[in-house]
């Protein structure tokens, strides 16, 4: 398309996303539909390229689209379960070409999922890092790795209660510059109804949501991208793709 239509179709785009803010009925009906996917852990029914991935496609889609924007070149997530987010992060830094690398943290990797990980092709592009996220010496590690890389992505999924994850916005919040993102997931935790956690630690009022909205009360780098779970519609996300404003 030509640079007019181009602009013509990120107008149209830009409107449609606009008059989803207002579409209350369709919001509800999707907050249902959420609800009742998450009752039969729909999250576990995908791979990408042959790992289980553990999310909703719908947030697959943005965080895709979130890397081909920023063109990162260190993406650093806590939590990777399975590895397939991992795996997902490191095929489209593949496509970007560069140097990019994933660092995936997590207290346990388990044996078989590191074998699985590490078997993968796209390992190459990957590295694992054991321990609590938000232990003084792997924040010091990662920063350490950190250090020298202009555009750094960093997404938050591991243990989901306020506390921890206010301390992992505090402590990985300043790898993340200007025009880049902070992603922290599950926020939808605080609208889900309580019974959903029942053999968890947190829940409503003590989950990634309310971390957040404290975290922005203190720290004005970052800014919510209303945009990305408004266009959504269905994201374990809601107010958890903060977009850093300024250095």
């Amino acid at each position: 398309m030509s640079d007019d239509k181009n602009a013509q179709f990120e107008a149209e785009r830009a409107a449609n996303i606009a008059r989803l803010r207002d579409a209350h009925d369709l919001r509800r009906l999707s907050r249902e539909w959420f609800d009742e996917s998450a009752r039969c852990r729909y999250s576990y029914n995908f791979s990408w390229l042959g790992r289980p991935i553990i999310q909703y496609p719908q947030d697959i889609v943005a965080m895709q689209e979130l890397v081909w924007k920023i063109r990162p070149d260190l993406i650093v997530e806590t939590g990777i379960a399975h590895g397939g987010s991992l795996v997902f992060y490191a095929s489209m830094l593949e496509l970007l070409g560069g140097d990019g690398r994933v660092l995936g943290i997590d207290v346990d990797i388990r044996p078989h999922n590191r074998a699985a990980i590490e078997a993968h092709p796209m390992y190459r592009r990957i590295d694992l890092l054991q321990g609590s996220s938000v232990d003084d010496a792997v924040v010091a590690d990662v920063r350490r790795r950190a250090a020298g890389r202009e555009r750094v992505l960093v997404v938050l999924d591991s243990n989901h209660t306020h506390a921890h994850v206010l301390a992992e916005l505090r402590a990985y919040a300043p790898l993340v510059r200007r025009g880049s993102y902070l992603v922290v997931f599950d926020t939808v935790v605080e609208d889900m109804p309580a019974d959903a956690f029942t053999d968890r630690p947190w829940g409503p009022g003590d989950n990634p949501k309310t971390a957040v909205h404290s975290f922005l009360q203190e720290n004005d780098h970052f800014e919510i991208d209303h945009d990305i779970d408004t266009k959504l519609l269905v994201t374990v996300a809601p107010d958890g793709f903060l977009r850093c404003i300024k250095d």
